[in-house]
């Protein structure tokens, strides 16, 4: 008689697979793909070494590098690791039914309204090629971050924020903070993505907003001083070159 699998195991192996999925998505978006590959080499390695082929010597020498693994694992992996516990414990997992009940058309209306607003902001500072830096909160809190810049709590503006980046302002240098339909800061400082296959005319702008996507679910939209091209960074991948119009759709896309 064959054996039927219960619904635990079911649940279990979809679990794995949801599991396995989550893990290679995050570690394409975060570049570290080859790096999790290698992992995954040298454990099916080990087990060949160790439990098929037998190998005593080889095989004990193995086992020391695995018995350290998960300290080199943390090492290897500590922003992936933080993003994922980050993205855990963020507010949309826990406040999807107080979203999902709240979602009306005043919200909606408010959310068009700030997106315009940061849109008409991006074109005039790409007309005049003018730098900056603007990251959205989405549901992962940026706290830290703004408090290591100047605080506002200004209602969103198109005009503040070209006032922002405006060359002589003192506040110019740094990134924008936007969380709850308010600009909370001003000149924040980001963490920067160190890649070494980034394009050379990606400058530190361009590697602030894809090093705050890599460890949060934030958008950073990025506007080039020297080419006055407007980007868009999110979840640790970067859209250059953007239109107006395709600025809009991503900054309305909640996914």
């Amino acid at each position: 008689m064959p054996l039927m699998p219960h619904l635990r195991d079911i649940i279990d192996i979809l679990l794995v697979a949801l599991l396995l999925y989550g893990t290679f998505k995050l570690m394409k978006s975060s570049g570290a793909l080859s790096i999790f590959t290698g992992v995954l080499s040298f454990v099916a390695l080990w087990i060949l070494v160790s439990y098929v082929f037998e190998m005593r010597l080889m095989g004990a020498i193995m086992d020391k590098v695995i018995s350290v693994g998960a300290i080199a694992l943390i090492v290897l992996f500590q922003n992936e690791i933080r993003r994922f516990l980050v993205m855990l414990g963020s507010r949309r997992r826990w406040q999807i039914l107080t979203r999902f009940f709240s979602q009306n058309k005043v919200a909606k209306d408010k959310t068009d309204a700030w997106i315009m607003q940061i849109v008409l902001a991006c074109q005039e500072l790409s007309k005049k090629k003018t730098g900056a830096l603007i990251v959205l909160e989405n549901s992962t809190y940026l706290d830290e971050y703004v408090h290591s810049g100047e605080k506002l709590d200004a209602i969103i503006s198109g005009q503040l924020i070209q006032n922002i980046f405006f060359k002589n302002s003192p506040l110019h240098d740094g990134a924008v903070i936007i969380s709850n339909y308010r600009i909370k800061a001003a000149a924040c400082i980001l963490p920067v993505a160190h890649d070494n296959n980034l394009p050379k005319e990606m400058g530190l702008r361009h590697r602030a907003a894809l090093g705050i996507t890599q460890i949060t679910d934030a958008k950073a939209i990025v506007v080039s001083e020297e080419t006055g091209n407007i980007s868009l960074a999110y979840m640790g991948d970067i859209q250059q070159k953007l239109t107006i119009e395709d600025l809009e759709r991503l900054l309305a896309d909640n996914t």
